[in-house]
């Protein structure tokens, strides 16, 4: 239970050591009354298909700016962005928007559950935009909840996210996030808002079906004990990259 979206230029080669995202001398500046803040001072970083990375740095350093721009969120200053080879912020608006919404999947530090739906409803908002949606319905049904099933929350369906603890409405963000089936999961602190036996829970989920999908995985943190368990890590400093351990 599957189903993949391609962009037109989707490459089907093998992932195993395959450049999937990377980031070419990006710059991203900020305008803040009558100043301009530079937060990424030509950054660039390759990401492999299927490989594990962490990005991290102190407040301010420049990691979330740096995921949203590879996510598709935020435009750079300048620089590329380039996803199975192609750019972009060069794509057109249509191709754009599916890359977003089906090639990546963003889990931030809030939920953003809605709280007039229930947590079922909330994991399949990613595919109501899609132009089949009314005929499959029951198949993306069934695909969100075998998601809730595999973070943990097969019999929290149909409660609403207030009824649900922290740990529980992560995982469900979790579920959402992969209910396209997403090449690449861009998490940015995932864990923040949690205690850390709660968060390491939402992480072993985390790590464990981006692994059985084969998916890359991208995680801002500021927390060692988290990158540590990255294949690789880079530390960014005052908008550049400063180092990269692993592989």
């Amino acid at each position: 239970m599957n189903e993949r979206v391609s962009l037109e230029t989707a490459q089907d080669t093998e992932a195993g050591g395959r450049v999937l995202l990377e980031s070419r001398e990006v710059w991203k500046e900020f305008r803040v009354a009558q100043n301009r803040l530079q937060v990424l001072k030509g950054v660039t970083l390759s990401i492999d298909a299927g490989e594990t990375l962490s990005i991290m740095g102190a407040s301010g350093a420049g990691k979330s700016t740096l995921l949203h721009i590879l996510g598709g969120l935020e435009r750079p200053t300048s620089g590329s962005v380039l996803f199975d080879g192609r750019d972009v912020y060069r794509m057109s608006a249509k191709p754009r928007n599916e890359y977003r919404a089906c090639r990546i999947g963003f889990i931030f530090q809030a939920y953003y559950l809605l709280p007039e739906l229930d947590v079922l409803e909330n994991v399949l908002l990613p595919c109501m935009r899609r132009l089949n949606w009314l005929r499959r319905t029951a198949y993306y049904r069934e695909r969100a909840q075998d998601l809730l099933q595999k973070v943990g929350l097969g019999d929290r369906a149909h409660h609403r996210p207030t009824e649900l603890s922290g740990g529980e409405q992560q995982r469900a963000a979790m579920a959402r996030a992969l209910m396209n089936g997403p090449d690449v999961v861009l998490a940015d602190e995932p864990t923040g808002n949690l205690d850390s036996k709660t968060g390491m829970q939402v992480l072993q989920y985390l790590f464990g079906l981006t692994r059985d999908q084969g998916q890359t995985l991208v995680l801002v943190t500021h927390n060692e004990e988290i990158a540590s368990m990255c294949g690789r890590n880079v530390h960014i400093v005052d908008g550049k990259i400063a180092s990269e351990e692993g592989a």
